[in-house]
């Protein structure tokens, strides 16, 4: 799946995958079936829900730490990470979505494999 295209689950799934390179889907990261929400059984409680892509308590210090710029481009958000001669740019319809689809991209590149589950959560 393209990086820009991630949302909802997928997208925090492959945060996630960034941050926490070890976990293996199905023993230490799933899903929450009811809310769709990323589940990281070996966080506490609340952090256990993974979902930086919506609250900045859990997006906000990848954006600190990695640097990324966000600012407005033609009615959307846009996200930069500026590392090398290109930037990665990651773009979507909040600054938490951008910055993530940015992060995502920086480190994973324009397409991930997403766990079979997820495939329909984008």
């Amino acid at each position: 799946m393209k990086t820009s295209e991630l949302t909802r689950a997928a997208l925090n799934w492959a945060v996630a995958k960034c941050v926490y390179p070890d976990l293996v889907w199905g023993s230490s990261i799933g899903v929450h079936h009811a809310s769709h929400q990323i589940v990281i059984p070996h966080l506490p409680e609340p952090k256990c829900y993974y979902d930086p892509s919506t609250e900045w308590a859990q997006g906000g210090p990848i954006i600190e730490a990695w640097a990324i710029d966000v600012d407005t481009y033609r009615g959307a958000w846009r996200a930069a990470r500026h590392v090398g001669i290109l930037p990665t740019y990651g773009y979507g319809p909040t600054p938490l979505i951008a910055a993530m689809r940015c992060y995502v991209a920086s480190k994973l590149g324009d397409e991930i494999e997403l766990p079979t589950e997820l495939g329909e959560s984008k």
